[in-house]
């Protein structure tokens, strides 16, 4: 019986690039199928489907966002009542034995509805993919004020700079380039929002989660993410940045979102940061 289903949302990637992610998943001794979501314009990657028996090649023929990729593939998981789903970028990888150490922590975790590795770049450097709740300062500021000492000062509270991202925490805010789900808490009520169609997506599912379990960051595994920040490079992608903030903001609250402030407050305490 299959223990843990994945996917990858595809739109025209690179197809060395997304063999690395590919048969970093399949390299394991669980048993495990892998839906890729093609959003692309054409079926250019349905030959990927070819490299083996246990991929799922899904070809939507329209992009309808990363979330509402990643959801076709959930609610299968949830309807062939799989114990456990990862959502994947096509821009990561990593050795065997990653899955199988996750898949151990929740086995013997039941508390846990989320779990993210430890991310680093492929020259080995970490990445600080945990997070609080975001505010409207930490998101404008850190994209617009070029002063490099005011986004240093918000990088530390807000990236949390001042936890050394060595020890097992729980965290409100878990990156989607790695996330890897009890699928009991996706069948209540949390797949992706699909009114984000890329960004913030995974600050709003991980925050839905964290209210009926532990969303956790877990170090004592490693993949390495390729990571692009597109947004930065893209005028196209900016403007889709721009509107999750403000989907976002809509849906919690500008200057007042009294769960944040308990969440942000009780993530600080625990790490903590007014001890530094």
């Amino acid at each position: 019986m299959v223990q843990i289903n994945a996917s990858i949302v595809l739109y025209h990637n690179d197809k060395i690039q997304l063999l690395k992610a590919i048969e970093s998943f399949l390299n394991t001794s669980l048993h495990v199928k892998l839906y890729l979501i093609d959003n692309s314009s054409d079926d250019n990657l349905k030959e990927l489907k070819n490299i083996d028996e246990r991929i799922e090649y899904i070809f939507n023929n329209a992009n309808v966002g990363y979330g509402a990729g990643h959801n076709i593939a959930m609610q299968q998981s949830i309807k062939d009542c799989v114990s456990y789903h990862i959502v994947l970028n096509p821009d990561i990888y990593f050795q065997k034995g990653v899955l199988e150490g996750l898949y151990e922590y929740m086995q013997e975790n039941k508390e846990v509805g989320h779990v993210m590795p430890k991310v680093v770049y492929p020259n080995g450097e970490l990445q600080k993919l945990c997070k609080l709740l975001p505010t409207p300062l930490d998101l404008f500021a850190r994209r617009f004020i070029p002063l490099k000492s005011v986004i240093q000062k918000i990088n530390y509270r807000y990236e949390l700079e001042f936890f050394n991202y060595e020890e097992i925490a729980e965290i409100p805010f878990l990156s989607g380039c790695f996330m890897f789900f009890r699928t009991d808490i996706l069948k209540q009520n949390c797949l992706f929002d699909d009114d984000f169609f890329m960004y913030l997506e995974d600050a709003d599912l991980t925050r839905r989660i964290a209210r009926l379990s532990k969303t956790i960051y877990y170090p004592k595994v490693t993949i390495t993410h390729e990571y692009q920040r597109g947004a930065h490079k893209s005028k196209k992608l900016l403007w889709i940045f721009i509107k999750s903030v403000f989907i976002y903001f809509k849906k919690y609250g500008w200057a007042i979102d009294k769960e944040r402030e308990i969440m942000n407050e009780k993530t600080l305490k625990v790490l903590g940061y007014y001890k530094k």
